[in-house]
């Protein structure tokens, strides 16, 4: 047999899923104890104490006279009288003990057995006083007859409920308990309520939610005590406040949808009320990572909202339909009952009268597991009430966001919702330590203390550096927000931040008196009013990088004293058809403009900085550039820059651009340039850049453009030089690298103002001595031709800084290098081997260092 302990640890459960246990499961977990117990109890006392004692029923009683043969007397012998057996000594074993009493026999008549006798010896007295004094009724059964009909009558006469309601009754109540914890067992639910009950205790023991709750009950408590003082009166103040869903949030920020600013709430000094150290603070962001996935896990079904109603279902069933058939059996149990069994051809006797000693106890076990199961089906009934009354799977957190600046805190569903309503029912305190987990203004503000804890002003001073300008410079990559410690480096000229989604700039900003340039990649960063204040009057340069338009912050539309703006990312919207970029009139002061995108057309945005703006620079990623018409309007453009638009010609509506002094169409797929006398009306033009394109041939209308001063015709296919190239007296740089020309021409003696030549990547092989008449050359880069010697007219180029000739077919250098007085080791790109070939002085003469300024053209 199993112990009471064993069946009752079906009914067990973990002791943290008590949480989830509601005061009615509770309460039929204790009932189905109970009805185990009487069960057990009942079992019990039937395996040791159950036992039919039966009689036989006599015929009535006829003359014994008429039946007693002459000469035969019946001497009468007491009935054995047999000890209670149990149904165990019946299985096991005979009760030995027979005892014959001579109480119901007078002491004077002897007992002896009966059996017949020829001659009748007997005197009458004895049987006189045999029938003046009789005890009891002859029944002529031996013990093993009485055992025997005792074990017939067990099983014919008593009603089958009398014999199995304790078994009965262990079956219910093993049903009921099993059914009622179902649900922690079912291994599709049981991993959804252990990962539950595991995050719930951990939000609810987390320091965080303490000092989250804490601080809002103090923020609470303070603004009521201003009110009652008038705080109304108090001046603006900034916050800090990282509450961005909160409608109380006392951050106002600039958003898509408007530029409106709204009046800010006095700042409230709250205390302390913990100390979050790092640990806590990164077992707080692992939790709040882990809430988020489990949402996202269980709210998509409902399975263990649908396996408790189930459940409840199922023991509703069960009480009714024990109920129902045990009500019938209660009267069926009674303590007399009469058998006939079959078996007078081996006892005599029809019919027996029998008693069953556990009747009245049986009786009363009945009802007492009768009142249970009611009691028990009742609170069933109450469950199935409270799971249709209200939804169970819609869990909202209204009271919670009453109560706490969290106002942001979702409502949940399905079984997350259903989860939570049980929760509801053990504390509705874990709940609202749970919201706080479900928040983002509560993320926002512990990613704010865990960040600032990090990055303290000793940290950030470490990473400022120097940049190519000389100017101070920080670089803030991926962090969950900017550090106040920023806004402390009161020195600091250049900030970038790069892969900041939280990133906010409060008013501390204006501490930043040198910041003139900020960097916002993929950062849409998010101001405040005082903050945005100090930005639009000081801040001159301002870099925005974003993979959709809709991530420009607004507010950079408004930067009226802005000069530089670079815009990086996709400016398309959905259809790829309309341009998102918002309108830029506000930007007054705008001087360049460099947009880097997918364009199909030049914004017409852009002409509200037409009379003002001095640069503009389009760098597409391959897409073709169709309409240029908004360029006409740029007539105060200086450089404009179309790089990568697949142009294949040069637009017409930059002829109209008066002012244009420098233009740059690299990377496209020009091919013929017969345009280029259009430029003549272009008296401004000074440089023009048709690099990395496909011309094959220079026009010789380009000596019309009489101003140019550098050209620039490089990674083309070029394979001559036209002499009207060299008809441009001002010409000072001119870069062929990189084409298919075999041949200077010798009309390169003309550019006397050449100062550097760029012929790297051609088929030359023999340098013309014109060439060094281009006395005023600083860079000339010979690399990669085919050149065999070097001409020793080459030391007439004095002011020679850099000179390249590596890889090209010379077996030496002449020694008039020396003469270049400016040309060094460092600036003399040439084998090793060639080196070596020169004089001992020349090599000592360009191994000097001295510090001579030097230009690049490139």
């Amino acid at each position: 047999m199993f112990t009471l302990a064993e069946v009752a640890s079906l009914n067990d459960i973990q002791p943290t899923y008590r949480i989830l246990k509601p005061w009615w499961d509770v309460f039929m977990d204790y009932l189905a104890v109970v009805m185990l117990m009487v069960a057990i109890f009942a079992g019990t006392m039937q395996l040791t104490k159950d036992q039919v004692v039966c009689l036989p029923v006599l015929p009535p009683p006829i003359n014994s006279k008429a039946h007693t043969p002459p000469g035969n007397i019946d001497i009468t012998t007491d009935i054995p009288k047999l000890e209670a057996a149990t149904d165990s000594d019946q299985a096991g074993r005979m009760t030995n003990d027979i005892s014959f009493s001579t109480s119901a026999v007078t002491p004077d008549i002897p007992l002896r057995a009966t059996y017949p006798h020829t001659d009748s010896t007997v005197p009458s007295q004895e049987t006189k006083k045999e029938k003046k004094d009789p005890t009891g009724r002859k029944t002529n059964l031996d013990f093993q007859q009485y055992v025997f009909i005792n074990q017939m009558c067990y099983h014919l006469a008593l009603p089958w409920y009398s014999k199995y309601f304790p078994y009965l009754a262990l079956i219910h109540t093993i049903i009921l308990m099993v059914s009622s914890n179902f649900w922690f067992k079912y291994p599709k639910t049981c991993s959804k309520v252990e990962h539950f009950v595991s995050i719930l205790g951990k939000c609810f023991e987390s320091p965080w939610t303490t000092k989250a709750l804490s601080e809002t009950a103090c923020e609470d408590s303070e603004e009521n005590k201003q009110r009652i003082t008038g705080a109304q009166t108090l001046p603006k103040h900034v916050s800090t406040s990282s509450d961005e869903g909160s409608p109380s949030a006392s951050t106002p920020m600039i958003n898509k949808t408007g530029f409106k600013f709204s009046a800010e709430k006095p700042v409230i000094e709250v205390p302390s009320m913990t100390i979050l150290d790092k640990k806590d603070g990164e077992q707080a962001k692992a939790l709040f990572e882990k809430v988020r996935k489990f949402r996202a896990h269980v709210e998509d079904s409902d399975l263990i909202y649908k396996l408790y109603v189930v459940q409840t279902v199922v023991k509703t069933a069960k009480f009714i339909f024990i109920l129902c058939y045990t009500a019938n059996f209660v009267n069926a149990i009674s303590f007399e009952h009469v058998c006939k069994p079959k078996v007078e051809h081996l006892t005599g006797y029809e019919e027996f009268e029998c008693t069953h000693n556990m009747a009245y106890m049986l009786k009363k076990l009945l009802i007492s597991y009768i009142s249970i199961i009611c009691v028990y089906g009742f609170i069933c009934l109450y469950t199935l009430f409270w799971l249709f009354r209200i939804p169970l799977k819609e869990y909202s957190f209204e009271k919670v966001r009453e109560e706490s600046s969290f106002s942001d805190i979702p409502d949940v569903k399905n079984d997350f919702a259903f989860l939570l309503h049980m929760v509801d029912q053990y504390d509705q305190l874990y709940s609202k330590r749970f919201g706080v987990f479900l928040s983002e203004v509560s993320e926002n503000k512990l990613r704010e203390i865990s960040l600032n804890h990090e990055w303290t002003f000793e940290k950030l001073r470490q990473h400022v550096s120097r940049n190519a300008q000389d100017k101070q410079e920080l670089h803030l990559f991926m962090l969950s927000g900017v550090p106040d410690a920023v806004f402390d480096l009161t020195d600091l000229d250049v900030l970038k931040l790069e892969l900041i989604p939280e990133a906010k700039i409060p008013a501390k900003i204006s501490q930043m008196t040198n910041l003139q340039e900020l960097h916002l990649c993929h950062c849409p960063a998010k101001v405040e009013q005082t903050a945005f204040s100090f930005l639009r009057d000081h801040l001159r340069c301002l870099h925005v990088k974003f993979t959709d338009v809709a991530e420009i912050p607004a507010w950079v539309y408004l930067l009226k004293n802005l000069r530089e703006l670079y815009l990086i990312g996709n400016l398309n919207s959905e259809n790829n058809k309309m341009i998102g970029l918002e309108s830029l009139r506000e930007l007054r002061h705008l001087k360049i403009l460099h947009v880097k995108s997918n364009l199909t057309k030049v914004p017409s945005n852009i002409t509200d900085v037409a009379p003002h703006l001095t640069k503009l620079v389009i760098h597409n990623d391959g897409t073709k550039l169709l309409v240029l018409n908004s360029l006409k309007k740029m007539m105060n453009v200086a450089e404009l820059e179309l790089q990568n638009c697949e142009l294949e010609r040069i637009p017409h509506a930059i002829f109209s651009l008066s002012n244009l002094q420098e233009l740059d169409l690299k990377s496209n797929n020009i091919r013929t340039i017969e345009e280029i006398i259009s430029f003549q009306h272009l008296k401004r033009l000074t440089c023009l850049k048709l690099w990395h394109n496909k011309i094959v041939t220079i026009p010789p209308t380009i000596t019309h453009v009489k101003n140019l001063e550098s050209l620039y015709f490089s990674n083309n296919k070029l394979e001559s030089l036209p002499v009207a190239v060299f008809s441009l007296q001002k010409l000072r740089c001119l870069d062929v690298s990189y084409n298919n020309i075999s041949m200077i021409p010798i009309e390169i003696g003309l550019l006397q103002n050449l100062q550097h030549l760029h012929i790297t990547g051609n088929k030359v092989d023999i340098l013309p001595k014109q060439l060094f008449k281009c006395v005023k050359l600083r860079t000339l880069n010979l690399g990669q031709n085919c050149i065999t010697s070097l001409p020793d007219k080459i030391g007439q180029l004095s002011q020679l800084t850099q000179l390249e000739l590596k890889g090209n077919c010379l077996d030496r250098l002449p020694a008039q290098l020396g003469q270049c007085r400016l040309l060094k080791k460092s600036g003399l790109v040439v084998e090793d081997h060639l080196f070596d070939t020169l004089p001992l002085e020349v090599k000592e003469a360009l191994n000097q260092d001295i510090n001579v300024p030097f230009a690049n053209g490139i």
